[in-house]
This record gives structure tokens, sequence and C-alpha cells, in this order.
């Protein structure tokens, strides 16, 4: 029943030229209600689940990219942009279109932001300045967003007068709405999603492509959770999985704190990453105020150092005698260093709202751009096909060249010529109109040749998108490289550290927060850190909380994934250590964060990422965990033969540094740390291995770059490095294995070999030393080695245990064939 025949007959007059009706005022106000609440909810306030927007926010950036506003052209005034959405598409005040013209400028806001602004554009304790005052242009991920607009890719409605046309959803060739998050509060409903990282997103959008039932711990692989643009710490992982179920869920969030010497007689907490949206002027706020109402104690002064060279810097100083452990729990419980993200996944599908998971949000995207990757070919097969016959009448034209021009020069009129040459040359009316329309100096042999040339190059390009539209894994495909194309070109590592660390004491009472104030205060247990092959880094505490009886560490009984130890140490809980990475550089941190797992649960896959515990760069990788509190020098072996020994130094105010100055193309393969009556092992990729003793190596400073090492012979190159103890040399044996370099990588497994290190003769630095294993036929390269006490223990690359031959064969002897890949060689716990 329609709303005029539910509502009852209106009593009507008619006063000269007036007309008056009486309506019932309950019924009016709810289909206005119902009308205005649509109108909020789906042209205001929620975003598309397809391209993660808002209207305002799509409007913004087609306008944009129409006006032509690209990355390699210049800034124009925001006011300009702002006045052109209004008066073109959005019909509402220029404050709402400024104000997400903004955020999408703020790298603050946006993980992968979508507006190049120049100008105040606002910090997360300031608002940015007048649109007159700033100036704008699409970012170079916001062109992704808006490409091939031009080819029919989706469909186009009307503007708010039906005088132009807008999309009605962007091509994004990114999944935007998961990359960016979104916040909105609508009639009845609201919205709130957090960014996470496009190399991740992009990742399990092409495994679902791969595999449409993928369960969500399969996707969940890929997106371990959020990846906030102002990093910090994401503590507890059961709200994301919840968020990422159903919808709904919530995390905390921490910043990264740092303990440091600010002073020569003076500790502080150095603060460099925030909670998402959080600012330091707020965070200083609460600090005053705890610090006024007695609520944290132990604080003697804030300094907010913060400036655009060194990025976010808030000093925190600690009074003598507190922990600043202790004075950091407290931060946690009464100031914003941790604050609570509520996740609401809500998005518009099909035009109606959602609440979507995880495997939901990704799925709608796929789809969203198999649809366009489709619509795009399609178009572009029907544009080649309608060039194709028009070369097709060009060719016949210009074969009889003459008679055409006889044909028309015959002919009383335009149509009558445009008639006979149809009838003529069994030619379309549509070639026919060409031809008349030809330019003289296009007749000309050369252009035969192009327009020949330009006809087998449509034909292959029919052919190619007739067999793409032809085959839906192929688009699938296709969607997927383009992905990985985007997913290389805009990606950055990781911000926002993932831990499943205990939760503070800010949810916890008053006195049972007293209480863990208390314990934080004097408890420091020793622990030991594993780095495993896997790239996961985990710590065991050795000492109960409550028992003073260490445990038995022993690996578990039933395996489904064993990872190999690449280094431990041994340590405290609250000792800062250091990890060094491939590019020589060393990162401070302390293990009190680390997850801490039972003994048992060390080898199979436990712990954290160390890539996202410690941001690691692109293509960095830690190998080895060093003490700092030692006086034993850390030695580093590169690719390139160099050999380096630093002895830790006053590094107290430097949470990463370069320990070795590498050459260009150089990187670091192993590092190890002991003394000089330790025996140093470098293995090379022909096979060469090389033990010297470390007395012949003088220590460095952080900036020298080393000495030779190893002399290596042409083309090949150093795979690994370490030290061993003179007690651990009796003992240790050698494991290499063999591989051709001219096979696919990953398709040969090659061959293994296990010896004894005490079949190696020393010799001296910077000399070439012995052969470790006869290449097989087919062979030429030594892909992995290790050496250190055995046992030896391989795996794939993937963690998966793998099978090494026995121990004791000759130094020079051929390996045994293996059946399966090996990625990394370790050792067990």
């Amino acid at each position: 029943m329609s709303r005029a025949d539910s509502t009852p007959p209106a009593a009507t007059s008619t006063a000269g030229t007036e007309r008056i009706e009486d309506v019932d005022v309950s019924i009016e106000m709810q289909g206005s209600f119902l009308e205005y609440a649509y109108s909020v909810i789906y042209s205001r306030a929620l975003p598309d689940a397809r391209d993660g927007l808002k209207p305002v926010q799509r409007r913004i950036l087609y306008q944009m990219n129409d006006m032509g506003l690209r990355p390699d052209r210049g800034h124009v005034k925001s006011a300009r942009v702002v006045g052109e959405v209004m008066g073109k598409l959005h019909p509402h005040g220029d404050t709402a279109i400024y104000d997400a013209l903004v955020r999408m400028a703020q790298s603050f806001s946006l993980r992968v932001p979508l507006i190049d602004g120049h100008g105040n554009f606002g910090s997360l304790d300031d608002g940015p300045a007048a649109p007159r005052y700033t100036e704008a242009r699409l970012a170079a991920p916001a062109l992704a967003m808006t490409e091939n607009l031009d080819e029919d890719v989706v469909d186009f409605v009307p503007n708010y007068d039906n005088q132009l046309t807008q999309p009605d959803v962007l091509p994004a060739a990114y999944p935007n709405l998961l990359v960016n998050g979104a916040s909105g509060i609508a009639v009845g409903m609201a919205t709130n999603m957090a960014p996470h990282n496009l190399i991740e997103v992009v990742g399990a959008a092409r495994h679902l492509l791969s595999y449409p039932e993928a369960s969500l711990e399969h996707l969940m692989e890929f997106i371990p959770g959020p990846d906030l643009p102002t990093g910090g710490t994401i503590v507890g992982l059961t709200g994301i999985k919840d968020a990422y179920l159903t919808g709904r869920g919530s995390f905390k969030t921490r910043a990264r704190v740092s303990v440091e010497s600010i002073s020569a007689r003076k500790t502080g907490l150095v603060v460099t990453e925030l909670p998402y949206l959080v600012g330091p002027e707020k965070v200083i706020e609460k600090i005053k105020d705890g610090v006024n109402s007695k609520k944290l104690s132990g604080i003697s002064d804030v300094t907010d150092l913060t400036d655009r060279t060194k990025g976010l810097r808030l000093v925190i100083g600690i009074k003598t005698g507190f922990s600043p452990e202790a004075v950091l729990e407290q931060l946690y419980r009464y100031t914003p260093l941790e604050d609570s993200f509520n996740i609401n996944a809500v998005a518009l599908v099909n035009g109606a709202p959602q609440t979507l998971g995880l495997r939901e949000l990704l799925m709608v995207y796929v789809n969203h751009r198999i649809e366009v990757v489709t619509r795009r070919s399609s178009y572009r097969l029907a544009r080649r096909l309608e060039r194709l016959h028009l070369v097709e009448g060009l060719l016949v034209a210009i074969v009889d060249i003459d008679e055409v021009i006889q044909v028309i020069r015959a002919s009383d009129d335009t149509e009558m010529a445009r008639v006979r040459l149809i009838d003529v040359f069994d030619l379309s009316q549509v070639q026919a109109e060409y031809i008349l329309e030809l330019r003289l100096r296009r007749l000309t042999r050369f252009s035969r040749i192009e327009l020949e040339a330009e006809r087998d190059q449509l034909l292959a390009e029919i052919a190619m998108l007739e067999k793409l539209l032809s085959s839906k894994a192929a688009i699938r495909t296709l969607v997927s490289d383009e992905l990985a194309a985007v997913s290389e070109r805009f990606g950055t590592p990781r911000r926002t550290v993932l831990t499943e660390a205990k939760p503070s004491i800010a949810g916890m009472s008053a006195a049972a927060a007293k209480r863990q104030a208390a314990v934080l205060e004097v408890q420091d247990i020793p622990t030991r850190i594993f780095l495993t092959s896997t790239g996961r880094i985990a710590r065991v505490d050795l000492v109960a909380v409550d028992d003073s009886v260490p445990p038995r560490i022993t690996p578990p009984q039933r395996r489904s994934k064993h990872d190999a130890i690449l280094s431990s140490l041994e340590t405290t809980s609250r000792t800062e250590v250091g990890a060094v990475t491939n590019r020589g550089r060393l990162i401070r941190f302390s293990p009190v964060d680390l997850p801490v797992m039972p003994p048992t649960s060390i080898l199979l896959a436990a712990g954290v990422r160390v890539v996202d515990y410690l941001a690691l760069g692109r293509d960095e990788r830690v190998l080895a965990l060093v003490s700092l509190e030692t006086a034993n020098a850390i030695a580093l072996g590169t690719r390139q033969g160099v050999v380096k020994r630093v002895t830790p130094g006053d590094w107290a105010n430097k949470p990463d540094f370069e320990i070795i100055a590498l050459k260009p193309k150089d990187e670091v393969v192993g590092v190890a740390q002991g003394t000089e009556a330790d025996e140093l092992i470098f293995i090379a990729s022909d096979s060469q291995l090389l033990r010297f003793p470390a007395a012949g190596v003088r220590p460095q400073g952080r900036a020298a770059s080393g000495m030779a090492g190893v002399k290596l012979s042409p083309g090949s190159q150093a795979v690994f490095f370490t030290s061993l103890a003179p007690e651990d040399a009796e003992i240790a044996v050698v494991a290499t294995v063999a591989v051709g370099s001219q096979t696919l990588p990953g398709t040969d497994p090659g061959s293994a070999k296990l010896s004894d290190f005490s079949e190696y003769p020393a010799k001296g630095r910077a000399t070439g030393g012995v052969r470790s294993q006869r290449f097989l036929k087919g062979e030429d390269t030594i892909s992995v080695a290790w050496v250190g006490p055995g046992p030896a223990r391989a795996v794939s690359p993937d963690g998966v245990p793998r099978s090494l031959p026995d121990s004791g064969a000759r130094r020079d002897a051929s390996g045994i064939m293996l059946d399966a890949i090996i990625g990394t060689i370790g050792t067990e716990i």
C-alpha cells in the first residue's frame, strides 16, 4: 500500500489562489524522518564496501581527477576544489567537503593518503588552515582508485540537478576500505573501521582470488591485525579476531615507549609513537592532571621534543628511586598512552548497510574488481573491433584508391558517394563514411604499411581479450597480478606491532593495580629469547613468577610445524638486548613486551613476527640476537667476504644504528658474539670453508667498514658466517646444501652433507680456505650452510622439518641427494 493509500483523506480548503491541506502530523513526521535517515545512511555517512569511500570522498577524487590535478602537476587552492565539488556534484556545505578533503590528506589519519596537501592540513591536536590558505592535488594512490573510469568500468549516475553524471563507485585498484578504514555516524547506526597494511590486505585478497573458499584463519595469516598510521603496539588479539569474524570487536593500542638515559643521572620514558588519533598535547594534559591529582607518581617533568626531522618525541622524566616500568604502567592506566579502538564494520552493500567480517569485506571487493576488469576488457574488445573494422575499410580503399577517387568524383553529392562506395567495394556505412573523411596525405605507401601493422596488432589484441573474457580463471589471475603491482608500488612496511602481551593494569581495580605495580617494581625475571628460522621471536622465562626453580626446556612431543633456532640469548626480562640485521643495523629492544611462551611451545610457530615487532624495512631480516651488557665483541661477516668485530659501547641514547659501513650491494650474512679465543668461520658459494682466529681481527668502531675476511673466487660470494668457542669447535658439525645455479629456484632440492668441523684445518685471515663439499653433476653453488654444535636441524622455507644425512662424511666428499627443499639450517633448543 502506498503512502497516499494509507493516509486518511485530508480536508482541503481553497482561499483565492492558496490551497491548504490538513495532514496527520505523526504520519508526515514518520515519512520525512525515514527519508532523512535513508539520505544520511546512503548519501553521507556510510562508505561503500567496494571502494571504501563515502559519497563526498568519491566526488572529491572524481572531480579532482576531472580537473587534471594529478601528482605530476602543480597544486591548486583547496577552495577551488571545494567550489568545483560543491557546484557540480555535492549539494551540501563547503565545510563538509573541506573536512573530507583534509582527512584524505592527513598521513596520521589514513594509512595510504589519497590527497597530496600543501600547507597546514592540521595535526592530531590542531585543526587545518582555511581552504583559501591550503593547496591540494591527487596523490599517486588516488590515481589507482580512479583509473580506467573512461572505459565503462563502473556505472555513472546523474548528479543532484541531473545536469552532469558522476560514478556510482570508483574502480578502486586496491581494497581502500580495509587499507584506510572509515568512520561515520548515521541515523541509528555508525561505522568505525581500523586501517590495515596495504601489502597484507593485498596478500589476503590475492589468496581469496586463488582459493575462494579460504577460511578466516587462512586470511588472518596474511592480515594478522590492523596497521595504524601512527604505529604503536596493539595489545591482545582476541578482540581483533572477533571483529574479523563478526564485524564487531575491540582492541587496545599502546604507545611505543623506550627507557633511555636523558642525562648522566636521570632516566626517562621516551615516547616515539602514540595510539591512533591521540595527540601529544592530549597526553601531556592528562599527565599533568594525573600528577596534580596524585594518581601519577614518580614523574618529574614532561618535555615535547617533536619536530619535523625526528618526528614524535615525548620525554617523560622519572624521579630517582622510581622504576620506569612501574611508572609506565601507571601511565597506561591513567593517560591515553593506552587507548581502546572499537571496530564496527558497517558498510553499504548493494545500497543497504551491512555489518561485515574480514572475509565478507574482501569478498565484496574481489567481486567488484572482477566486474571492473571484465567490463574494462569488454570495452577494450569492442573498441578494437570497431577500429579493426575501420582499418580493414581503409586497406580496401588504399588498394583500389584510383577507383575510389573515380567513384567519389562521379557522385553528385556526399550521400550518393557513400551509397556507391558501399555498393562497389562492399563496405559498411561506417567504413564508407570514414573513407569520405579521409585526408589525401594518408594515401601513401607508408600509410598502408602502418595500417597493415595496426591490423595485425589489433587482431592479436582481440584474440587475447577474447581469450581473457572466455576464462573466469584468467580474469581472476589478471586481477591478482594487478593487485600485486599496486602492492609493490604503494606498499610500505608494517608500523604497528601486534603482541599477545598480558593486559596492563588499565583494566584492573585500584587494589589489583597497586599489587601489580608493586610486583613490577621488583620483578626482573631471567629469560631466554629465541629467534626462529621462520622469522618469529619469543621468550621463555627461566624462573617462574612465584618459583625459584627454572623450568626444563624440552622440545614438544608432537609437532605439526617445527622451527629451527637461528639465535638464542639468555638475559632478563628488562635488560635491553640487540638484534642485528642483514643491513648491518643493530636495533635495541627489551624482551619485556615479548609474549611469554611455555617451554614446550617455542618450536610450534610461537611468538610474534620479528619483522613486525622491530618494524624492519623491506627485505630487512634479523640474523642474530646479541647482548649489550657484555664486553664480548660482535663479529659480522658480509656477502663480499668482509669481516668486522665491534665492541658494544655507549649506545644508550640510540635505539638503532649501523655497526658496519657496508659497500654497495653488500649485506651481512652472519653475526656472532664471542671472545678473541674464538674462531671465525666463512663458507662461500663455491664450497670453500675458511676458519681463522678471531684474535686476528682487531675490534673497530661503528663507522668502520671492516677488513678482508675470506678470499673469494670470481663469481662466488659468502653464504654463511659465524664464530665458535674452543669448547664448541670440538663437537661442531658442518652442514652444506649444494644446488645448480641454472635450475629454477625451489625446484631442485640438491644434495646435502654433514661433516665434523675438526676435519677442516685452520688458515689465516684473507685466504681461500678448503673445500667443504664436492659438487655433483649439475651442481655449482652452495645454497644453505651452517656450522655449530650438533645436532643440526633443517627446515623448509615455511618451517616444516626436513631430513639431513648422517654426520661423519669426509671433508671434501659429495653430498647425498635430498627429496625436499631445505630453506634454513639451525639448531634445537
